[in-house]
């Protein structure tokens, strides 16, 4: 029953995330770094940038394959949203600059910025060579800290970034340059999210699980892609849209009060089997 002696007072739903509902980037800019469609299955920075098209807002695409950058473009145009390509080499922090300056000149300040570049240094730590130790760390740190640092020029307060790393981050196995470049990345973010508070601009990370999408189908096969997906704990791969989605949270007002974290979309992580525990009968 319904208790009539109760103190009465409006209900609370004032606040705007009570009613808020898609198109989230509604008159936003939004740059994606590797945004392009580079292969069939498409890749995290394609999925990012065409969540944010579908949500209102227009699409700086940088990367640096023209013909994945247009792809993108093409496909955001045809579905009725704004974007446009501009080409970049992230190693290189001259070509960062140039492409921020000529995506802010030609649509203004970004409310969003992701960074999804990253790969190569998958090989054993001591077996790797100066060069490819050098641009492991090169491709998935420094080149994001090129990013930010020219990207935060160009925003305001509450606009907000987000970076990839990986499960390679935390993992306790073999040591590869791309595990220190993403552990690198991940210090990035915390760091660049306190430096950038006061301004009221957030900072967080998706920490990627062992999903399919562009990157592992050009090095893997089906049984090996069984195999990797049967090691999750939820016992399924993910894809490029369950990382996408979660840093959309990140890019949007749902996560207004968010920074500084690297949120694990992994399917729980990597599955150990059981194998008895101290003190049990199990053999």
């Amino acid at each position: 029953m319904t208790d009539t002696t109760a103190e009465k007072w409006p209900v609370p739903v004032t606040d705007p995330l009570a009613a808020a509902a898609e198109p989230w980037l509604t008159g936003k800019v939004a740059l994606v770094v590797g945004g392009g469609l580079s292969g069939p299955e498409g890749g995290i920075g394609f999925a990012i940038a065409w969540l944010c098209a579908q949500n209102g807002a227009v699409v700086a695409v940088l990367d640096r394959d023209a013909a994945a950058g247009a792809r993108t473009v093409d496909a955001i145009r045809e579905a009725g949203g704004q974007a446009e390509h501009f080409s970049v080499d992230v190693t290189d922090d001259d070509s960062v600059e140039q492409a921020i300056s000529a995506a802010a000149a030609r649509f203004g300040s970004f409310d969003v910025v992701a960074d999804t570049i990253g790969g190569t240094g998958v090989q054993p730590m001591f077996d790797a060579t100066l060069e490819q130790f050098e641009q492991a760390m090169k491709l998935n740190f420094t080149a994001v800290w090129y990013v930010l640092r020219h990207a935060q020029k160009h925003m305001d307060r509450g606009s907000a970034i987000v970076t990839i790393s990986s499960s390679a981050a935390e993992g306790r196995g073999p040591g590869m340059p791309y595990s220190f470049g993403k552990s690198a990345l991940e210090k990035l973010t915390t760091g660049a999210a306190g430096s950038l508070a006061p301004r009221g601009i957030r900072v967080n990370c998706v920490r990627v699980g062992m999903i399919w999408g562009a990157f592992a189908a050009r090095g893997m096969s089906e049984e090996q892609r069984a195999v990797r997906a049967d090691n999750v704990i939820l016992r399924t791969e993910g894809n490029n849209w369950d990382i996408a989605r979660a840093a959309f949270y990140f890019l949007t007002d749902q996560a207004r009060w968010v920074t500084g974290q690297t949120l694990a979309v992994d399917g729980g992580g990597f599955r150990m089997a059981p194998s008895g525990a101290a003190g049990s009968n199990l053999k």
